[in-house]
């Protein structure tokens, strides 16, 4: 059980990763304790008795305080962070001695276990405002979504941005190969199926391939071609807490898994060929995703058929204009390898992400 304090409600953690505080003379709470700080990949400072008020106390980004110790910290400074733990679920008294100390928070243990795990390991982490998370889809199949979503990525780290590139499509062949580094080392999504709670975003970042200072999370070449949806919502939780920005290619099916994804975006691009059949099939496309995606937008790639144009196909989709995707045929380096999309920042395909960007950093308050 946990429980939020009405008059001090609980502040977001943000800035440097620091170490949490706990104060109890309880052994057996503190075993618990410890064990929890392990599980959330934290080493924290112990008190049995009354901390340095002028020092650890004010210091630490988060304290833990023991019901037994209550009655010893009346008389310290007033501070945010605080939760009160204890075990008895019966103990009125409990809320009263939370408000004398201006504890946040007042959780009981072990049902709060969850719970104060993860807000343990946000304090590990150092987490601030989660990042700018695009999801990107074809109307129809070969609109070009996974050249936009790598050309997002690639523009987004170029810009000195944090950024992550998550393959949603396991039947897409791997944004990796689209990058040119299938064979860079790291973990593939197959290696994040039994992953359930929390994923620690350093950890997850760290594991993954960097191709083109940014880092990608796709698909092997084995037989897996699904993911657990309990996985998906962790990974995708994990990539966003670090902050920068966070690129989705998604498939056109809709499944467990992908409605995971699509929870967790701030805006959505459907890529849409100026072409009748295929605002149509975008047009079912939409209306799947309308019912998950709150900010979703069309992007329109030419060349344009006879009486269509950006405007009319946006107007045909009912949703707000994105803009015109570029044809840029020279995707290519010098032997003749596929290169990364807008990886030279030149082109016309760079300038279109280069201002979604700016657009999209400008309208969610900036870089995250």
């Amino acid at each position: 059980m946990t429980g939020t304090v009405a008059h001090d409600p609980s502040p977001a953690t943000a800035g440097p990763p620091g170490r949490p505080l706990i104060v109890t003379e309880d052994a057996d709470l503190l075993d618990d304790l410890l064990r929890l700080c392990a599980a959330a990949g934290a080493t924290p400072e112990v008190h049995h008795g009354a901390p340095d008020y002028g020092g650890g106390w004010e210091a630490a980004p988060l304290v833990l305080v023991g019901d037994d110790a209550a009655h010893r910290l009346r008389g310290a400074a007033r501070r945010r962070g605080v939760v009160l733990v204890g075990r008895d679920q019966d103990d009125s008294g409990v809320w009263r001695r939370a408000v004398q100390i201006g504890a946040d928070h007042v959780l009981m243990l072990p049902d709060g276990e969850q719970w104060l795990v993860d807000r343990i390991a946000d304090v590990a982490e150092g987490v601030g405002r989660p990042a700018l998370t695009v999801g990107v889809v074809g109307g129809r199949g070969g609109a070009g979504a996974s050249t936009l979503a790598c050309a997002l990525a690639v523009t987004s780290a170029r810009e000195g941005l944090r950024t992550l590139l998550v393959d949603a499509d396991p039947l897409g062949g791997g944004l990796d190969v689209l990058l040119g580094g299938e064979s860079a080392e790291g973990l593939r999504w197959p290696a994040f199926a039994a992953s359930r709670g929390r994923v620690g975003g350093g950890a997850l970042e760290e594991s993954l391939p960097r191709l083109h200072s940014l880092r990608v999370l796709s698909w092997d070449r084995g037989d897996c071609v699904s993911v657990p949806a309990q996985a998906v919502r962790a990974v995708l939780a994990a990539a966003r807490r670090r902050g920068g920005t966070v690129v989705v290619d998604l498939p056109r099916r809709l499944d467990d898994g992908v409605a995971e994804a699509l929870a967790q975006l701030d805006l959505a691009l459907l890529v849409v060929p100026a072409e009748l059949r295929a605002v149509a099939a975008a047009g079912r496309v939409a209306s799947a995703l309308g019912m998950v995606v709150r900010d979703l937008r069309v992007a329109v790639r030419g060349p344009y058929a006879p009486g269509l144009d950006d405007r009319e196909v946006a107007r045909l989709l009912g949703l707000p204009l994105a803009g015109e995707v570029p044809v840029e045929p020279a995707l290519e380096r010098a032997h003749g390898t596929p290169g990364p999309p807008a990886a030279t920042g030149r082109g016309p395909l760079a300038r279109f992400c280069a201002t979604f960007w700016e657009q999209a950093l400008v309208e969610t308050g900036g870089p995250r």
